[in-house]
């Protein structure tokens, strides 16, 4: 079996023959296929099948031709292990049936068990690990995104009770951080010791704080996770999420391997408020997909040709998936991605 590693090797910054391409919620409801199987089993549903949450996980790999699989699931699967009761209802999202808003509410959260609780994404990990042929990346949410969650009791616009306690209890705010931060790191190194080949830090909502208030609130949590897990020996990406182009001078210190970037910040820009340090992956804005293939083909390139600026680039978006993306337009843009990086690389070697 001839595996294809084009991922890894830009995520350390490595020679590639072109471009690896994935896309977030890549493995989603644009896929006629998916959404038949979702006529008959909810998300959380096919989590807890894994020889269906597998074969979901491999559908975009086999149709589109993408570089990496990522794992189906959900951010808050974790949060079921340490006592959370939650739904995901449909055109709202998680709705938490015992929000966080005291800290007795905290006090009660227990340690994650990974092995006991969520042996059901475990063992989809391991069909995935000895049946693709692509590396495939796991992932969890960041502890803010969570919180904001588990404190707003459901999806948020202004996060107003989540800021409330940042600023107004803080010792309570770092305390849930605290525990949030062990959850993930158990997580996600129980997901690599299972055969994830690397893994992706969701912060999507952390594009709402100043950078100020990231760096005091959110950042110490972060670094918390990633220095747990700096002995793994697989790619780390920390994807600031949506918005966050002002966050990224923070992130500096960080020991990872990728950052995510959105598409409101180029990446020659993103690169430089990174001090150069890390691969870089994004960041077409998913909307494009509405357009003309020409257009795509056209934003496509520009990014692409100011990726290949440096070592370490993976295509991607900005964020994730919407459901009325067309699949044909998707892996039409694979293909593009693929053939004009190719021909980019080859002619700087042949120019040598």
């Amino acid at each position: 079996m001839t595996y294809n590693d084009s991922f890894i090797r830009a995520c350390r910054k490595q020679d590639v023959d072109r471009l690896p391409v994935w896309y977030m919620r890549q493995a989603g409801r644009y896929d006629p296929d998916y959404r038949k199987i979702k006529e008959n089993y909810s998300l959380l549903e096919i989590c807890l099948q894994p020889e269906l949450a597998a074969e979901v996980t491999m559908m975009p790999v086999r149709k589109l031709g993408v570089d990496a699989a990522i794992l189906y699931s959900d951010i808050m699967n974790p949060v079921a292990s340490i006592g959370i009761d939650f739904d995901i209802v449909k055109n709202i999202g998680p709705v938490i049936a015992n929000p966080i808003r005291s800290a007795a509410d905290i006090e009660r959260l227990r340690p994650i068990q990974v092995e006991q609780d969520l042996s059901h994404i475990l063992e989809t990990i391991q069909i995935l690990d000895k049946e693709l042929e692509v590396p495939l990346i796991t992932f969890a949410g960041a502890p803010f995104t969570i919180a904001s969650y588990l404190i707003e009791g459901r999806p948020s616009k202004n996060y107003i009770r989540t800021k409330t306690m940042m600023y107004s209890e803080p010792e309570l705010w770092h305390s849930l951080m605290r525990k949030l931060g062990d959850m993930v790191a158990t997580y996600l190194r129980a997901h690599v010791q299972y055969g994830g080949k690397a893994f992706q830090l969701f912060d999507s909502w952390v594009g709402a704080l100043s950078p100020r208030d990231f760096k005091t609130y959110v950042l110490p949590t972060i670094q918390y996770i990633f220095d747990q897990l700096q002995d793994l020996d697989v790619p780390k990406i920390y994807f600031p999420g949506v918005s966050s182009g002002e966050l990224l001078p923070e992130l500096r210190q960080l020991p990872v391997d990728v950052i995510g970037i959105d598409w409101r910040v180029s990446l020659a820009e993103a690169r430089k408020r990174l001090d150069y340090k890390y691969a870089v992956q994004g960041n077409l804005d998913p909307y494009l997909l509405t357009g003309p293939s020409s257009l795509i083909h056209e934003q496509a390139k520009l990014i692409i040709d100011e990726g290949l600026q440096n070592p370490g680039y993976i295509f991607n978006l900005g964020h994730g998936l919407f459901p009325e993306a067309s699949i044909d337009k998707l892996k039409e843009l694979t293909d593009y991605v693929h053939e004009y990086s190719a021909e980019v690389l080859r002619q700087r070697i042949t120019s040598k």
